[in-house]
């Protein structure tokens, strides 16, 4: 059996990005700031809702403090809302078969 070796020569130097990969990163980087923002101007008119309307789409008045206070200001809170609105819907399905 015969081997024969092969030499494969890697250009690992580092890439500069073209202009059209910046503006696009640009462009990725501006949509999730304005989709963060968005989604807190929408939480803010949860406040609005009465503690009944909350209950229907499974949230409380104190999820939607916690959701401000656990995110920063460029961190997007809706995903912490969504989380406890998941949570309580499993909880009231378990209830709802316990019964």
């Amino acid at each position: 059996m015969r081997t024969t070796d092969r030499i494969l020569e890697l250009d690992c130097s580092p890439t500069s990005l073209t202009f059209g990969q910046r503006v696009a990163h640009g462009f990725a980087t501006l949509s999730s700031v304005l989709r963060v923002f968005r989604n807190r101007m929408e939480i803010n008119r949860l406040h609005e809702l009465d503690d009944n309307q909350l209950k229907d789409i499974g949230l409380s008045r104190t999820d939607l403090t916690s959701a401000f206070l656990a995110s920063t200001f460029f961190e997007d809170p809706s995903e912490h809302l969504t989380r406890s609105a998941s949570v309580r819907g499993r909880k009231s399905l378990f209830r709802s078969r316990k019964d």
